[in-house]
């Protein structure tokens, strides 16, 4: 039940339409990159805003960090010495400008961890004790970004170069500079840029929308026409070859439907002529017995000769008779497309030897010689049966369609894959406009000569449907008046589809 109504679900789904996934395709498409170029834009603005404020603090606080170093204000932030306190002042006033500047906070740590400056005023004389403090005091500018919280936190190292250019020796870090400083202000301008943005991308998006539907309809109209032009072959109001050359997709699918109502036509045709020569084929001995019956009936005293010679003909059309149907039952269990073949591993040359042995007294009638040439020795896997019904057909057909005193010539041989048996004859040979019909039912080259030796058309239609079955092929080659030559390729090993 759950299986059903799940069915039920995808049927319904728009998405079984290929207009409609044409159009989800070219909005998912248009869409998507719309929408990662306004992502890309805005995160990338943020990344190099961070970047270039970072850069430019810290080039000013370095600034600032040698100012502090030349004016002695870590050694003397508690001197009341006049040249100090002007010194600091300015100093103080500088680290008042940069806070306000960028909306932040500057504090001042000493080598003892303490707050000797505090442009917020509320943690001098502290102590502060951080990993990015004393991190920075090993040598290292950190630097972090708080997109949460909007603002950057970075430490810079207060470096005292004097003793270093004196003595040679590395520089000392006297000091910490930890500045906060805000990012209000780029948080405004992303807020601005993504507003615009997204005004942009809605705009896209409608475009987009428009142009998928567009699109959609447009390259899913050729398949339109093809549905058409099959339903007005269908329903009979045309029968003549569609042609919808848009793309090379519907140029092959309306060549296959094309191919497909011609096939169906020379099906019907055929179906027609089958039931047309069907007819024919048994009408024809049971008018003759009709006939005969009608002569015998007519006469008053029939002399027993007569009456016997008679009942013979009609007991020959009887036979006749009889002959077509069983070949028309033996032809249409050929036509299933599953045939119960009894595969058995099978000495061929044994096998056409007996067939042989049991035509050669119809050859002797035309005095016409059998020759037999085996070339190897084959095992092959085959239906007994239809192996059989195969050699019988093709020799009996050479004999009784041979001149008198002429021959017959059967070659069996094989490779590593199949087996092939060869029946020539000098017989009256097939015109070559007529080597095309040879297969079909009731066809007949010489219709006056074939219903002589007793033929039905039938044979050979029969011969090529045993092969087939067997997954083999047969071929023909003849000369009109010269002969005859049959070639029968059939699998050693029988596969099974």
């Amino acid at each position: 039940m759950i299986a059903k109504i799940w069915k039920r679900l995808l049927a319904m789904l728009p998405l079984r339409s290929l207009r409609a996934r044409i159009f989800v395709l070219i909005l998912v498409v248009g869409i998507v990159p719309s929408v990662l170029m306004r992502y890309g834009i805005v995160e990338n603005y943020e990344e190099r805003s961070v970047e270039q404020r970072t850069s430019a603090v810290q080039n000013q606080l370095m600034i600032l960090a040698n100012h502090l170093i030349s004016n002695n204000y870590l050694d003397n932030y508690r001197s009341q010495e006049q040249t100090y306190r002007n010194s600091r002042e300015v100093i103080d006033a500088e680290l008042e400008l940069l806070s306000n500047l960028y909306e932040g906070r500057v504090m001042i740590i000493n080598s003892n961890f303490k707050v000797v400056q505090d442009t917020y005023g509320i943690s001098e004389g502290k102590t502060m004790i951080s990993e990015e403090v004393i991190r920075c005091f090993q040598g290292e500018n950190i630097s972090h970004y708080d997109q949460e919280h909007g603002y950057i936190e970075m430490t810079t190292p207060i470096m005292d170069n004097r003793m270093a250019v004196q003595t040679g020796e590395s520089s000392t870090i006297r000091g910490v500079m930890l500045t906060s400083i805000s990012t209000d202000s780029i948080a405004a301008t992303m807020e601005v840029l993504n507003r615009k943005a997204l005004i942009l991308e809605a705009l896209m998006i409608m475009a987009i929308f428009a142009l998928a539907i567009i699109l959609s309809i447009v390259l899913t109209k050729p398949l339109n026409r093809v549905t058409e032009a099959i339903n007005e072959v269908q329903a009979g109001y045309s029968d003549e070859s569609i042609s919808v050359p848009d793309y090379v997709e519907t140029v092959h699918i309306v060549d296959a439907f094309n191919q497909l109502i011609g096939r169906m036509r020379v099906l019907d045709d055929s179906r027609q002529e089958f039931v047309a020569n069907v007819s024919h084929e048994l009408k024809t001995p049971m008018a003759s017995m009709k006939v005969l019956a009608d002569s015998l009936m007519a006469q008053g005293d029939v002399p027993a000769e007569l009456y016997r010679e008679f009942m013979e003909d009609i007991v020959s059309e009887i036979d006749r008779e009889n002959q077509i149907i069983t070949e028309l039952l033996a032809l249409v269990k050929m036509d299933k497309k599953v045939q119960d073949l009894n595969i058995v591993s099978l000495n061929i040359n044994d096998l056409a030897e007996i067939i042989l042995k049991r035509l050669r007294p119809i050859a002797r009638k035309k005095d016409v010689e059998v020759v037999f040439e085996s070339i190897r020795p084959v095992i092959a896997e085959v239906d007994e049966v239809k192996l059989t019904l195969i050699m019988n057909n093709l020799v009996e057909n050479a004999i009784k369609y041979n001149k008198d005193h002429g021959w017959v010539k059967v070659v069996l041989d094989a490779d590593h894959q199949f087996f092939t048996f060869q029946v020539s004859d000098s017989g009256i040979g097939i015109p070559e406009d007529s080597l095309a019909h040879i297969y079909e039912r009731f066809y007949r080259v010489d219709k006056s000569h074939s219903r002589e030796i007793g033929g039905t058309g039938l044979g050979l239609a029969i011969t090529k449907s045993a092969v087939l079955a067997h997954r083999g092929s047969i071929t023909v080659t003849s000369t009109e008046g010269e002969g005859t030559s049959f070639l029968v390729k059939i699998p050693l090993i029988y596969i099974a589809q």
